[in-house]
């Protein structure tokens, strides 16, 4: 498969509700449980592409220009954006969305990278 389709291939969607126990005291989610969820997003992605063990290795701009609040979906969108000899970066986009209507707004925007690993947990080349 050629990478630009195998990267279209890996692109990964994961819709969460926010329920009040993933919120903070002003009712939004907590940055935490968004930054795990985004990880948890751009793991599957990468390990969608690569078929392989990967760790992760940096978490860089991660923006956060919506607050979410409780009784919302979002829905976490994850794409491969750069693949490199040992490393994977993926983009994780998060989209607010509300329960009872069709309005829907991007909150949070990140990078995740990667590095596949072999038993030992030392970089091995990334099967592209």
């Amino acid at each position: 498969m050629e990478i630009t389709q195998k990267m279209k291939a890996a692109e990964t969607r994961i819709t969460k509700a926010v329920f009040p126990n993933t919120t903070n005291h002003y009712a939004t989610l907590f940055g935490g449980t968004a930054l795990q969820w985004m990880d948890e997003a751009a793991f599957i992605t990468a390990t969608r592409f690569s078929r392989q063990k990967i760790v992760t290795v940096c978490s860089d701009r991660i923006d956060f220009t919506t607050p979410i609040p409780a009784g919302t979906f979002v829905e976490l969108i994850g794409q491969v954006v750069k693949v490199g000899n040992t490393s994977i970066q993926i983009r994780v986009t998060v989209y607010l969305e509300q329960m009872y209507d069709e309005s829907r707004v991007k909150a949070i925007e990140g990078l995740f990278t990667f590095v596949a690993v072999d038993d030992a947990m030392r970089p091995i080349p990334l099967k592209k």
